[in-house]
């Protein structure tokens, strides 16, 4: 962990890419289990855990860095683990609840969404090394 306050927004993106990552194998099992009798779906949910961290921060750039900065101070309140999504609906005889077609979807969702924060943080080290030449 970077430990300085020009990384804050690092150190998030950091948390969130491990989330997304952590999202794609979850969805990658629940297509492999397609077939399972029984089986319940697992997912990740990163972004409910950021918003109710953040609170209503982001209505303001401000109090945004002031929210950032403290999460800075306790990334573990940002951790993250798989759920069993045992209320979603399943209409199939044998219990199992993953929907093929949804899966892929939201896999193909979560692998944009880890490319894009991998951008913003190799984007932020590049403006860093021309800050820093």
């Amino acid at each position: 962990m970077i430990t300085t306050n020009a990384f804050d927004y690092i150190n998030i993106l950091d948390k969130a890419a491990d989330a997304s990552w952590m999202r794609e194998n979850a969805l990658a099992n629940n297509i492999s289990n397609i077939d399972t009798p029984g089986y319940k779906r697992r997912d990740v949910n990163f972004q409910s855990v950021l918003q109710r961290e953040l609170g209503s921060a982001a209505s303001g750039s401000e109090s945004l860095r002031k929210e950032v900065r403290r999460l800075n101070r306790d990334l573990g309140c940002l951790d993250v683990s798989p759920y069993t999504d045992s209320a979603n609906y399943s209409y199939r005889l044998d219990k199992n609840n993953v929907d093929v077609d949804t899966e892929h979807v939201e896999l193909a969702s979560e692998q944009l969404r880890y490319e894009l924060i991998t951008t913003a943080i190799n984007g932020s080290f590049s403006w860093a090394k021309v800050v820093l030449k």
